[in-house]
């Protein structure tokens, strides 16, 4: 069973793009992974943590890992939400959870997404304590 989202909880609306589709209208599994990227800015953003200013601050993250499982499939120039949510902080990094639903509400995709910080030569970084802070913020206490 999933794990509900604990804090807050990012919505990204998209309109699926024809290019993004197969023969039958039907998303091809891999442009959901652009998807949870949208979410991952708009989370940040959300928190006051824009991508941008974080590259400012000499900080980049790499995906680490990634999991999805598909249950029903999105469709030509349906509108999408993508729902984005922090599930763990560390300390040089952070695991994201995704869920995608259609306008009815449905499941359609659940994923996340973990992380590490590094510097601008690829090396781990320690995430400076205030962006640990703000990120646990967004979390409800377990």
């Amino acid at each position: 069973m999933r794990r509900q989202p604990k804090g807050r909880v990012s919505e990204s609306k998209i309109r699926v793009r024809y290019a993004e589709t197969d023969a039958m209208g039907i998303v091809h599994h891999s442009r959901y992974i652009p998807w949870f990227e949208v979410g991952r800015v708009n989370l940040l953003r959300e928190v006051g943590l824009p991508y941008g200013d974080i590259e400012a601050m000499g900080f980049l993250f790499l995906i680490t890992e990634l999991g999805v499982r598909y249950y029903r499939p999105a469709h030509f120039d349906e509108v999408v939400t993508v729902r984005t949510w922090v599930d763990k902080v560390y300390s040089r990094g952070m695991r994201l959870e995704y869920e995608v639903v259609n306008e009815a509400g449905e499941r359609l995709v659940t994923a996340y997404t973990k992380f590490i910080s590094v510097d601008r030569e690829g090396r781990p970084v320690r995430l400076p304590q205030r962006l640990i802070e703000i990120l646990s913020e967004e979390r409800e206490p377990a």
